[in-house]
């Protein structure tokens, strides 16, 4: 049975991706570690420092001493911080949150949109998506619910789930959605009633790719 640790930043990103992991995957067992200082203090600095980086790495040390077979970050706006612990642990297959999502959508479709809860993710994603999709003629469209993270830590998850729903509207010309945050997750069945588009989640891309990753060693 593998053992896969999940690293979060808020706890909003555990049930979604411990949901998909149990339809998914439910022999895995699952590990998570929660350090929620990292997403105020990115807020606060404003870009990922060096310190945050080595931060990463030690997260990633400890749950790779800890048993881990594999680790999967659920934090999307650390994508640089990630990458680094992913080099130092090597080759401990280490996934970013939304790699997966975005191979699977650049697989699908050219127009890409994507609703993010968290505008210090959306810099450090769309980056990502655009070296990622480099030579495919994929673009990226990026919109924000801003506040609908915090109503959901409120409580109110029908209410962020409508927030993300109504700003997924306001994307144009594109043919699929992209949910950027795992808390996201909860609201594809109502972005995909209000805009007839189908929609990806990172929790159910990253459990397909990392089951196919540990399956195949």
């Amino acid at each position: 049975m593998p053992r896969i640790s999940l690293i979060h930043a808020t706890p909003l990103a555990i049930d979604p991706v411990v949901e998909a992991f149990t339809r998914e995957w439910p022999e895995a067992e699952v590990c998570n570690l929660l350090e929620d200082s990292l997403a105020s203090d990115l807020a606060r600095d404003g870009e990922i420092t060096p310190a945050m980086t080595g931060r990463f790495v030690h997260l990633a040390n400890y749950v790779r001493d800890n048993g881990a077979d594999a680790i999967l970050f659920t934090c999307s706006a650390f994508g640089a911080s990630i990458e680094a612990a992913a080099q130092a642990l090597a080759p401990v297959p280490v996934l970013k949150p939304n790699q997966a999502m975005f191979e699977d959508a650049i697989r699908q479709s050219k127009k890409v949109g994507m609703v993010a809860t968290f505008a210090p993710s959306i810099p450090s994603m769309e980056r990502e998506f655009t070296e990622m999709a480099a030579g495919t003629g994929a673009v990226l469209r990026s919109a924000c619910a801003d506040g609908a993270m915090a109503v959901l830590g409120a409580g109110d998850g029908p209410g962020h789930d409508r927030m993300v729903g109504e700003m997924a509207r306001t994307l144009e010309d594109v043919d699929i959605i992209l949910m950027a945050q795992f808390s996201t997750a909860r609201a594809r069945n109502l972005v995909e009633d209000l805009t007839g588009k189908p929609v990806l989640t990172s929790p159910d891309s990253a459990v397909h790719k990392m089951r196919r990753l540990l399956e195949a060693k």
